[in-house]
């Protein structure tokens, strides 16, 4: 660089590009070489990276030091302010180095006898376990600019200091640090192993301490891990790499992990309120939630949103919900309660708990399970995916296929309603609910995960299917439901709720802002989780429309929706699910899914032209049908001798082995 300025302006002045992933390749090849000058003369204990400026000064990027560096975590050794105003400015460096996960090992600062900001500091970090160590200043420069003799005691000032017993307790403070971290990473397998009861996975097959993978953070889109090495060599005592996080969390990440943004949101959400009870009250988060949720994912359908803790629980508000509202139909004088079914698709999931469990058909997930019943029929849904580059439509219980051009084409229901498919369609789901019914069925629900189902299989149902399921299922309400009674026959004919599960495809996984449109038909009850706080802490949302609402209203608080939990309407995870939607809502409308429009053959409106929370002007829902991967990636996969079929939406890549083994890579 050449003008001694701030990096990010020094960097434009030299118009030199550098970037973060730039700047952090060379950190990390500088720190192997480092390494490696280590093992070959072996006087080197350890690497110090210094930062210039403060830890939230601009690196060439512009992206602030804390954020740019976030990715190695290294352990970091504070440097505090001794002058006026230096407490404030040690304090907040800390608070913003600590909020991003670092670990601050010490800090050091000089003596200053008139602030004595070591005295007040020492204190405070000691009640945190951090250790300050305060030295004496640098000789003041000699007079008449006098360089060498400048040189010459700071010479003298560095190698008395270094000489110190701070200099030395320093040293050995810095080395415990690094030892007991190492320490407390090889420990975790064993502990893990006899403490943990850890969810779907059987005990018997983790038979080492290898079979436990120890995460020490992420970042964006990758784990940094650590092993123990298969080697004796002592120098060798913990192995540390960068892992991909293929799951994305059991799908709960779509900014990347620790985004600096949800980070600071919740800091700030929880120093002000913490958690506050919800019954009857109401906390900014929370309304704005329940406000941009209805504008975006309800618009035009729901009227209010039930907030609970994760997708399972809030698959059980729905079917409270809708069971409610389909019950009231029928004689309430009677004492005996309906057995209600659920009408749904096969390899559905909507959770582990016991009313979500009998919402889905006998499989891995429930069939062991005690008390399951499975309380439903489950429709084999016709699916689509690249076989042999091709775009192919499945139909399990037909001899009927099709081949697509493209995927908005998959996608483009209005057009495809007219086709000799649709018909085929309605036909076979009246056949199969008339059946139903005649045999003695009583329906108190339709459930469906629109466009995908995740656990289940990572299936791609064909999106015609589930939009004629809806209307069918609307369509017969003389049948599904009993007749109204005489007094009520104006009203609008009662049809079975629709609930859609999203809490996997929903809020811009698939890369459409909203999948109701998309389908073309609206629930009466939808469930979001997983993405709606980017992965940060737990919450989840029932919307509802208002007749279902209404169900609810009554005399006596018998009649009102009876469930909840502690941490209702969490306001620290409230307020990260609206910074959460405002992300994801930016990236669906940003620079990576146009770009993969046009690789899909879509032409996108320019972004500036609509609001993130609406489909543009003059575009049609399906033209949204893109994939973040490749078209030639993904035809390519589907080609490949081992594969027998893959597909890709959004964010989300699915492949098929033809062993019949099912892997999937969102």
């Amino acid at each position: 660089m050449d003008e001694p300025v701030s990096p990010h302006l020094a960097a434009r002045s030299a118009k030199k590009v550098i970037s973060d992933d730039l700047l952090l390749r060379q950190v990390r090849e500088h720190l192997i070489e480092c390494s490696k000058d280590m093992h070959i003369s072996g006087d080197l204990d350890a690497a110090y990276l210094e930062t210039a400026g403060g830890v939230l000064s601009p690196v060439p990027s512009g992206t602030t030091q804390a954020d740019a560096y976030r990715p190695l975590r290294h352990p970091v050794v504070l440097v505090g302010d001794s002058k006026l105003g230096g407490i404030s400015t040690t304090l907040s460096a800390y608070e913003a180095l600590n909020s991003r996960g670092y670990d601050i090992n010490s800090v050091v600062m000089f003596v200053n006898d008139r602030y004595r900001n070591h005295q007040y500091l020492e204190e405070w970090f000691a009640s945190r376990g951090i250790k300050l160590l305060a030295f004496d200043p640098p000789p003041p420069p000699p007079p008449g600019r006098n360089h060498t003799k400048d040189e010459m005691n700071m010479k003298e000032y560095y190698a008395h200091t270094s000489t110190t017993a701070n200099a030395t307790s320093l040293i050995d403070h810095l080395d415990g640090c690094h030892s007991i971290r190492l320490s407390t990473l090889q420990s975790l397998p064993q502990r893990a192993s006899r403490t943990l009861w850890y969810p779907f996975s059987q005990h018997k097959t983790i038979t080492s301490q290898n079979d436990i993978t120890v995460i020490d953070s992420a970042h964006g889109d990758f784990f940094t891990t650590t092993s123990i090495p298969t080697t004796t060599e002592p120098s060798q005592t913990l192995i540390s790499g960068s892992q991909f996080d293929g799951s994305a969390s059991w799908w709960t990440q779509g900014v990347g992990h620790s985004h600096s943004h949800l980070t600071a949101t919740a800091a700030y959400a929880s120093g002000r309120y913490g958690h506050v009870i919800f019954p009857k009250t109401a906390h900014e988060p929370a309304v704005s939630l329940a406000e941009s949720l209805l504008h975006t994912q309800g618009k035009d359908w729901a009227s209010r949103v039930f907030f609970s803790d994760n997708g399972s629980t809030g698959m059980e508000v729905a079917l409270k919900m809708a069971l409610r509202w389909t019950a009231r139909l029928y004689d309430e004088s009677s004492k005996d309660k309906r057995d209600f079914q659920v009408l749904g698709l096969s390899g559905s999931y909507h959770g582990d708990t016991i009313g979500a469990m009998d919402a889905c058909e006998g499989g891995i997930y429930n069939s062991a399970v005690e008390w399951y019943k499975g309380r439903g029929f489950w429709l084999d849904p016709p699916t689509l995916g690249f076989e042999k580059r091709e775009l192919r439509l499945r139909i399990p219980w037909s001899d009927e296929s099709l081949v697509f051009d493209s995927l908005p084409d998959a996608y483009n229901i209005p057009d495809r309603q007219k086709t000799t498919m649709g018909e085929l369609y309605r036909t076979y789901i009246q056949k199969e609910i008339t059946k139903l019914v005649q045999n003695g069925t009583t329906f108190g629900a339709l459930i469906l995960e629109p466009l995908v189902l995740g656990a289940g299989g990572m299936k791609f149902v064909d999106p015609l299917f589930q939009a004629i399921l809806v209307d069918v299922v609307r369509s017969m309400s003389g049948v599904l439901l009993p007749p109204r009674p005489k007094a009520n026959e104006s009203d609008p004919m009662p049809t079975l709720p629709v609930i859609f599960d999203e809490v996997f495809a929903g809020l811009g996984r698939l890369g459409f802002p909203s999948i109701s449109p998309v389908l073309g038909v609206k629930p009466d009850i939808a469930v979001y989780a997983k993405l709606l706080t980017g992965g940060l802490v737990p919450l989840a949302a029932t919307l509802a429309s208002q007749h279902i609402f209404e169900a609810f209203l009554g005399d006596d608080k018998r009649s009102a929706l009876l469930h909840g939990h502690s941490y209702t309407a969490y306001p620290v995870g409230c307020a990260v699910a609206n910074t959460s939607l405002r992300l994801l809502q930016e990236m669906v409308r940003g620079e990576s899914f146009r770009t993969a429009q046009m690789d899909w053959g879509i032409v996108a409106e320019p972004s500036q032209t609509y609001p993130a929370t609406s489909y543009p002007p003059r575009t049609k829902p399906h033209q949204f049908a893109c994939s973040l991967w490749s078209q030639r990636f993904v035809k390519e996969l589907s080609d490949l001798p081992i594969i027998k079929r893959a597909m890709a939406l959004g964010t989300v890549l699915a492949f098929e082995l033809d062993d019949g083994f099912t892997g999937t890579s969102p």
